[in-house]
C-alpha cells in the first residue's frame, strides 16, 4: 500500500510539533488553562503523543488508529486555544486575529485526518 505524500506531509508536522514540546516546553506550559491539572506532564505526554501518532501514520498496519486519536487530540486541544483567547497572559502578544484562526485551523485539521480514513 503505497501511502500519498501529503500524508507523510501530516506526519511530519505532528512529529515536529512533538519534538517542540521538548524544545520549548515553557511555551507550551504557558498556555495550559488553570483548571488542567499538572501542566508540565501534559506538555510531554501531548508532545509524545504527537510524535508517536505522527509516526503511526506512515505505518499501514497503525493508520487508522493513529488517524482516530489525532482527531481525538485535536479536540481535546480546543479548550486550549479557547484559553488563549481569554488569557492575555497565555496568548503572549499573538494576534487575536491569529488565535481566532486557529479555531477553525482546528477543524480543518480535523477534516484533513477524516480525509485518510
Amino acid at each position: 500500500m503505497e501511502l500519498p505524500w501529503h500524508l507523510y506531509l501530516m506526519a511530519i508536522m505532528y512529529v515536529v510539533a512533538g519534538l517542540f514540546h521538548f524544545y520549548k516546553p515553557k511555551a507550551y506550559i504557558n498556555i495550559m488553562p488553570p483548571y488542567l491539572p499538572k501542566p508540565k506532564a501534559l506538555v510531554f505526554w501531548s508532545g509524545i503523543a504527537e510524535i508517536v501518532l505522527g509516526i503511526g501514520l506512515i505505518i499501514p498496519q497503525l493508520k487508522n488508529i493513529s488517524i482516530y486519536l489525532i482527531i481525538c487530540m485535536l479536540i481535546v486541544f480546543i479548550p486550549v486555544h479557547i484559553y488563549m483567547l481569554q488569557s492575555e497572559k497565555a496568548s503572549k502578544g499573538v494576534p487575536m486575529w491569529f488565535l481566532w484562526l486557529r479555531l477553525p485551523m482546528q477543524l480543518l485539521l480535523i477534516w484533513w485526518a477524516f480525509y485518510y480514513l
